[in-house]
């Protein structure tokens, strides 16, 4: 068998260096806004935290240390109403790692079929060819083949922003368990709720007692602290849910070597106890979206009206995403193509709001010369 890697797409962003060339030419500087990743401060909690805990001579848990797997615990009740208890949750390296690996963590192979959204971010599929299994993308279960072993929901969904309810979610889990597949939520975004009633309610989960009953069997749930604690750089994530299947996927995690460094595990601790940083951070992407929407809007482009939450504008203009692409390069502004997330996404590009302060009011100022196509 050959090596898989040689069959992997290639990594979408690199084919976005002529337009960043072009966008990085303009007088002012590039504002890009391609790629989600944070660029506000790291909260000083986490930073003493990491600190306080660097004298670590000795190797960490997979599991995590009982602080962190207590905190893992109490968060997931306060913040997302899933009542867990230790043997539900898990620290991961970061959440893309976890969408990577999760197919081959569960076992999966050839003959297996993992469905994905049909937009949506490119690691679900690329998880299922490095496991031999099939990716499918559909958003509908009337489509879904019976070979299905794992569902990917991701809600809010990146890069649109829609949200799945309560009885969206019911409705998966009860298709799932007729046919014992997995179902797999990858939820980091969702603390970035902006329009009703989810911002008032909250983005559910797919762990939530609403939505399972209390019964996690066959359900797992990925969440992520580098968007709502800006933590990308300490790659520090968490997954939740069937006791049996994490305990499955620990016990594959150690004898891989798959730890997070015990600073790091501090640092989690932290901010997982304190709802205040997070609650700030949400604060800048909202005042960002509410400057940056109007001025993508003023230009042209159409804002998905499905979008609710998460940190994108997600876009079309009635032309192809690359020739979008390239105008919003002329203005000095970097943005993605939807074609990054599958073939539905053509004609549509993703904004992140993930711009400083004084990068975002440069855009807006940019869009302001006028319409972005002629």
């Amino acid at each position: 068998m050959g090596f898989r890697g040689s069959d992997l797409p290639d990594f979408p962003w690199d084919s976005l260096a002529p337009a960043k060339a072009r966008a990085s030419a303009h007088p002012g500087g590039v504002v890009d806004l391609s790629v989600g990743t944070p660029v506000d401060p790291t909260p000083e909690l986490a930073r003493q935290a990491l600190s306080g805990a660097a004298n670590s001579p000795g190797y960490p848990t997979v599991i995590g240390t009982p602080e962190l797997r207590a905190a893992m615990v109490a968060w997931w009740g306060r913040r997302r109403g899933a009542r867990l208890t230790e043997a539900g949750v898990l620290p991961t390296i970061g959440s893309k790692e976890l969408v990577a690996l999760l197919p081959s963590l569960l076992g999966l192979g050839p003959g297996d079929v993992v469905v994905h959204p049909a937009i949506a971010y490119p690691t679900y599929d690329v998880g299922a060819r490095l496991a031999g299994a099939t990716p499918v993308a559909s958003d509908s279960p009337g489509q879904w083949p019976a070979e299905t072993r794992l569902i990917w929901l991701n809600s809010p969904g990146n890069p649109h922003g829609h949200v799945l309810s309560v009885e969206e979610l019911r409705g998966v889990v009860a298709w799932a368990r007729e046919r014992g597949a997995v179902v797999a939520s990858d939820e980091c975004y969702a603390e970035l709720a902006w329009e009703e009633p989810w911002r008032s309610e909250g983005v559910p989960s797919l762990l939530d007692e609403r939505v399972c009953g209390g019964d996690h069997s066959g359900l797992l749930a990925a969440y992520s602290l580098s968007k709502q604690s800006n933590l990308a750089g300490y790659r520090a994530a968490l997954l939740a849910g069937d006791p049996d299947l994490i305990g499955q996927i620990r016990e594959i995690r150690k004898h891989s070597g798959l730890m997070l460094p015990a600073p790091v595990q501090a640092a989690m601790v932290a901010v997982l106890g304190d709802d205040a940083h997070m609650q700030e951070q949400r604060e800048r992407y909202w005042r960002r979206r509410e400057r940056l929407a109007p001025a993508v809007r003023a230009v042209g482009l159409e804002l998905d009206p499905g979008s609710a939450a998460g940190l994108y504008l997600w876009g079309k203009a009635g032309a192809p995403s690359s020739e979008i692409v390239d105008a919003f390069a002329g203005r000095g502004i970097l943005v993605a193509p939807g074609t990054f997330y599958g073939p539905a996404g053509e004609g549509y590009v993703r904004i992140a709001l993930s711009g400083t302060d004084e990068r975002i009011a440069a855009a807006v100022e940019r869009l302001g010369e006028g319409p972005l196509l002629g």
